[in-house]
């Protein structure tokens, strides 16, 4: 039978299939008076179905435009008397390049939701005044990113800050007074801002162009440091005067994607505590420590976890003062080693961990409003629950699960928790739940920003299943069966492997769970041996191991899918970004179940990736050493087995990829290129290790015409070259173009 979800008429086609069925039901006669009689029934069918609330209609294929269309919501906070919600939310126009996020406010309740600031240009990261009357945020409407104020009643916003450098993660002192935020600038200058533009203007815009290195980490991610350090700045909220709290040639706070802000003002607004790594080997160091410093006087900042040699970081206040909790590990240069929530006590000058117990990450984390408890947010089995746990007795409650749980916030009591929840087959929305019960209530819905889309559009949720893999362990995998799925037919299947590889695959909505399944395709996202949420051992169990147990994890998990009814075995292919990038490369050489293969940001030879990549941990940890002293650079290269290369293989990488260096994805294009394998290359020139939200749609396109040719889905609705050539729409008119 097709998937009953897709069956529904709709408007005048539904009420005229009804009425006919209901006046056909009806025995035919030749008497006059049973021909008025059905007339009058026909008649009263009519009305009562025109009354009657319209059939649901029959929701079409999710497209890479769809896509573009869901609104995102994000920098959630609730006001400190707990009756106002402020986000930011975002939309995107993908015919015209052009994407904005403006700030919205609601009732706590979910009514009365309205956009509260307005303009070309993006604002972002709201957040109110400890006395609620007032609204920080960050917006580049004059230029860079710099922070700006508005009245909670509305009207016109005060620039604050003026900053060359820009402006990041803002947080208002207790007291009202200030507000920090981090910057990037030069430690000469610190928070001169003439100075900073001066050197900024001149290395930017003077005739030669170069990069200079005396020590390693001179790049990351998507940036060179050239002589920039991350420092904390501090703006007088009356004045607009600006200082640096964490000078010095230290990135102050650590570097971090995305996350919570690492600093925090203690509540009486007399200290600031952060994190910062001061060892002299930062490519090869994990050593963040919590730093506090006083805001008056000179007082150089004061190292409270010294220690511990391994990861100490995201420093927050209880309300008392009495404590500061933070993020904890006790691995050195072992950036996944597991995530405990720790708290320092200021009287004795004492650390200790709460989460020993708990296997599973720590990631985001709140004070309870007594001081007495926090809670947190940690990966679990492909959901993201929150936990509750007490500071005396370290007893660990599990308080909501609701598939992924991108922010929280909590009432001043303590009685309601708001938060911004997504699942694969639901955008993100704003939910509600009461906490007074032994049990959370059941999720209030506040938010319908995304309604719009998801009743028009077939967004496909996912199924899971367990797998037994290397070793006997137990492999989850999310399944999501293409639009008008049709459990008599076969499909074509894709595994995507995931990045990190220490991360999960989760219950939560994204575009590659989508894209796919609106082309005709059956997805799979399996959390093979490496992953995060199935316990630390788990997790750790890949490092030595990068090309054994995952891979064997994988091979079963296709031999499961395979099996499945409505699977085509003979139509399957494989898909990885990052790690799941190598995992492609590495299947190249020792596989050919899969008719073709996508390959994103792979490492391709571990020994060149060593001395190009930027965060060396990782390798000389998940290697086991460097490549002058551990055989796994060569027994895990899938460089070593390209002559075993067979399968038509699509590569893309971007030209500023510092983690992975694009060059790796040239190497492979070039081994299966000498070994006459079909493939394709696409290097963005201005991507990193991700593409950009609009430089995505060719990701899609690309990938959609690959597995077209090889798969038998459906094609994308324009060709990789028109994307390329820019030739898909008119950037004035937003219009498709013929």
């Amino acid at each position: 039978m097709p998937d009953s979800s897709a069956q529904f008429l709709t408007g005048p086609r539904c009420l005229y299939s009804l009425i006919v069925l209901k006046f056909a039901s009806y025995p035919h006669s030749s008497s006059q008076n049973e021909v008025v009689m059905r007339r009058k029934l026909f008649s009263l069918v009519v009305c009562l179905l025109l009354l009657a609330v319209p059939c649901r209609a029959a929701k079409r294929a999710f497209t890479i435009e769809d896509l573009y269309r869901v609104r995102g919501i994000e920098d959630l906070r609730l006001s400190p008397d707990g009756k106002t919600v402020a986000f930011t939310l975002r939309t995107d126009d993908l015919a015209k390049n052009k994407r904005n996020k403006h700030i919205w406010l609601m009732d706590a309740d979910g009514k009365n939701p309205h956009q509260f600031t307005f303009g070309e240009k993006s604002e972002s990261t709201p957040l109110f005044s400890p006395d609620g009357k007032w609204i920080a945020f960050i917006s580049s409407r004059d230029g860079d990113d710099n922070l700006y104020i508005i009245s909670t009643a509305g009207g016109e916003a005060r620039q604050l800050t003026s900053l060359a450098t820009g402006v990041g993660d803002p947080l208002w002192s207790p007291d009202g007074k200030s507000i920090a935020f981090s910057s990037e600038v030069y430690p000469e200058c610190n928070a001169d801002d003439a100075c900073n533009r001066k050197i900024e203007q001149r290395w930017s815009k003077g005739p030669l162009h170069a990069h200079l290195a005396s020590a390693l980490l001179y790049r990351h991610w998507t940036e060179w440091k050239d002589g920039k350090r991350t420092h904390v700045l501090l703006a007088d909220v009356a004045t607009g005067a600006v200082r640096d709290l964490t000078p010095g040639d230290f990135d102050s706070p650590s570097f971090q994607l995305g996350g919570a802000v690492q600093y925090d003002f203690s509540p009486d607004s007399s200290e600031l505590a952060f994190d910062s790594n001061h060892d002299r080997d930062q490519a090869s160091s994990t050593n963040s420590d919590v730093w506090i410093v006083p805001l008056a006087g000179n007082q150089p900042p004061r190292n409270i976890t010294a220690s511990n040699l391994a990861y100490d970081g995201h420093p927050k206040y209880s309300p008392d003062g009495k404590y500061i909790a933070y993020q904890l590990q006790k691995l050195p240069a072992y950036e996944s080693d597991l995530f405990r929530l720790a708290i320092y006590d200021r009287s004795a000058g004492t650390s200790r961990v709460l989460t020993e117990s708990f296997r599973n990450w720590v990631d985001d984390f709140k004070w309870a409003s007594d001081s007495k408890s926090l809670y947190f947010s940690a990966p679990v089995e492909g959901d993201t629950p929150i936990f509750h746990v007490t500071i005396d007795s370290g007893s660990i409650q599990q308080v909501l699960v609701d598939k992924a749980i991108d922010a929280f916030e909590f009432s001043p009591d303590d009685r309601r928790m708001i938060y911004v929840r997504r699942s694969v087959g639901e955008p993100a929305e704003i939910f509600a739940v009461d906490l007074t019960q032994s049990k959370a209530s059941a999720p209030q819905r506040l938010s319908h920003f995304n309604d719009e889309v998801a009743n028009e559009v077939d967004i496909r949720p996912a199924e899971r299943m367990w797998v037994t893999g290397a070793g006997g362990a137990k492999v989850e995998v999310f399944i999501v069966k293409p639009h008008d799925f049709d459990a008599s037919k076969k499909y074509p299947l894709i595994l995507n492997v995931h990045g990190g590889p220490q991360q999960q695959w989760e219950d939560a909505f994204r575009g590659d769970w989508q894209v796919y399944p609106g082309a005709g395709y059956v997805v799979a996202f399996a959390n093979p041996h490496g992953s995060t949420g199935y316990g630390q051992d788990f997790t750790a169990e890949i490092s030595g191991d990068h090309g054994g147990k995952v891979y064997e994890d994988l091979m079963k998990v296709t031999d499961e899918l395979v099996k499945l009814p409505y699977v085509d075995p003979s139509r399957i292919g494989a898909m990885g970004w990052s790690y799941g990038g190598y995992m492609m490369d590495w299947m190249e050489g020792h596989t050919d179940r899969f008719k073709a293969i996508a390959s994103m940001m792979g490492v391709f030879d571990l020994r060149s990736m060593y001395g190009a990549t930027e965060e060396l941990w990782f390798p000389e940890w998940d290697y086991k050493g460097t490549p002058w002293n551990s055989d796994q650079y060569e027994k895990f290269s899938p460089s070593y087995f390209v002559k075993n290369f067979k399968t038509p293989c699509l590569v893309i990488s971007g030209e500023r990829d510092y983690r992975v260096p694009y060059t790796q994805s040239l190497q492979m294009f070039t081994s299966l290129q000498k070994m006459n394998v079909p493939s394709k290359l696409i290097i963005y020139s201005n991507a990193g290790h991700w593409p950009s939200w609009y430089e995505m749609a060719l990701y899609y396109t690309a990938h959609l015409e690959w597995f077209h040719q090889y798969l038998g889905g459906d094609a994308p609705p324009w060709s990789t070259e028109q994307f390329l050539r820019n030739s898909v729409y008119d950037p004035a008119t937003g219009q498709r173009l013929k």
